[in-house]
């Protein structure tokens, strides 16, 4: 039986970056994994634009049919119905938004069959989420898009290449009133890996490589 992860959470919350960083841990582990790209609506920072990196590793991306073209309607592919029979972990990079989520409501009764986890990503520096409160409110309308419910919140809080331990410190209690709100755990926090060693007080710190940059960043 597959193993599902669905991400999911505000545009510029730092998703793909989060699933490209599972996907690529999984493949470490050993597990056969898939990545399935259901970004067909944000042109910028797809998970299938790291193809060669995820595919090096051993990760097998799945992604919209015409992606990486000036085609305004990606079509998405047969072969996501074969994650479902998968025997290994299957991480799903969602759209952003209720506007991307929709897509994903095509296969929530598949999903829901299969059994999933849905990590609501969130980032208290982005505008619109800014507050636990708006953060709560934009998950239920992610939920009502996609018919799936979120099972736990990560506090993927940064402000890119001026992200300090003080930035994410300052985000936990942010986080934790995100999850109290909507009744779902905190599943941990992470951070650029280069910061990790400095946050060794927070208790479910998990380490990230920032594989996601805009063409400026060097971090």
């Amino acid at each position: 039986m597959a193993d599902i992860k669905l991400i999911c959470g505000h545009y510029g919350c730092g998703k793909t970056n989060l699933a490209i960083n599972m996907a690529l841990a999984a493949a470490a582990r050993g597990s056969p994994v898939v990545l399935v790209d259901l970004d067909i609506v944000n042109p910028y920072f797809r998970s299938s634009d790291y193809r060669e990196l995820l595919e090096k590793a051993g990760v097998q991306v799945i992604a919209p049919n015409f992606s990486h073209t000036n085609l305004d309607l990606p079509s998405l592919p047969a072969a996501i119905y074969s994650v479902f029979e998968f025997a290994g972990e299957v991480i799903i990079d969602v759209g952003g938004d209720e506007v991307g989520a929709t897509a994903l409501g095509r296969f929530s009764k598949q999903i829901a069959a299969a059994g999933y986890e849905m990590l609501y990503v969130v980032n208290k520096y982005r505008a619109l989420t800014s507050s636990a409160a708006e953060a709560a409110m934009l998950l239920r309308e992610i939920e009502s898009a996609c018919r799936l419910q979120a099972t736990g919140v990560v506090n993927n809080s940064h402000l890119k290449s001026e992200t300090t331990k003080a930035t994410i410190l300052d985000s936990l209690a942010y986080a934790e009133e995100t999850a109290k709100l909507l009744c779902i755990p905190l599943l941990f926090t992470t951070a650029p890996r280069y910061l990790a060693k400095d946050l060794q007080e927070i208790e479910y710190l998990y380490p990230i490589d920032v594989h996601v940059k805009t063409s400026w960043e060097d971090y």
